[in-house]
């Protein structure tokens, strides 16, 4: 114990002032709850930029050896960007595909996003439908609008027509622009649906 006790005297002692003022400043881990706010607000590269990159070993444990999907998923967006990491398009994707694999709603929504747009894979609006549906159906709101502007254009089956409409007519949000999008694609559903099939999508997943 007195050994210890000298040893960390010792360590302290030859320790500058602004490193340990360092160490005073570091930033913690992000939380799950953390994580998803930032996800749904797409800050979370940025906030890892605006923290300086203290978290680049701690978000690349979590995502390789814990397998977090949460990680894994901030990860891959940091590798295929290039923040605060060596770019590396390639295995940026893999960990995205990681996270959707394990039910990451941001990973599933965003890799739908990039097949319908073709932002780093080759661009397939039909591939992009099934991560769509799989965000949608976990509540993902930005999901959820854009499965619906997809089978709009043609795209995916008219079998999900009946989903689609029941998840965005049971969408809350305080955004106005997403709500006056969600009026939109409502009306051009049903525009395509048989009445009663809308009746029956408006009374699934309505709490009385």
């Amino acid at each position: 114990m007195i050994l210890r006790t000298l040893l960390l005297t010792t360590l302290l002692a030859a320790t500058p002032a602004m490193a340990l003022e360092d160490v005073g400043d570091a930033v913690p881990v992000y939380t799950e709850n953390e994580l998803n706010r930032m996800f749904d607000t797409n800050s979370h590269l940025r906030q890892v930029q605006a923290d300086d990159c203290q978290l680049v070993q701690d978000i690349e444990a979590r995502a390789i050896r814990v397998e977090s999907p949460s990680y894994q998923f901030l990860y891959g967006d940091m590798l295929a960007w290039g923040v605060c990491v060596e770019r590396d398009v390639e295995l940026g994707v893999h960990y995205m595909q990681s996270a959707a694999h394990q039910g990451s709603p941001a990973a599933l929504e965003q890799l739908g996003r990039y097949y319908s747009r073709g932002t780093l894979v080759q661009q397939d609006k039909e591939r992009a439908i099934p991560y769509l549906r799989e965000a949608a159906a976990m509540g993902n709101v930005a999901a959820r609008i854009q499965l619906a502007e997809l089978l709009l254009s043609d795209y995916g089956s008219p079998l999900d027509f009946e989903d689609a409409y029941r998840w965005l007519y049971n969408t809350v949000t305080a955004n106005q622009q997403d709500h006056r999008q969600i009026a939109r694609l409502r009306q051009g559903l049903e525009n395509r649906m048989p009445a009663n099939v809308i009746a029956r999508a408006k009374r699934r997943d309505t709490f009385w």
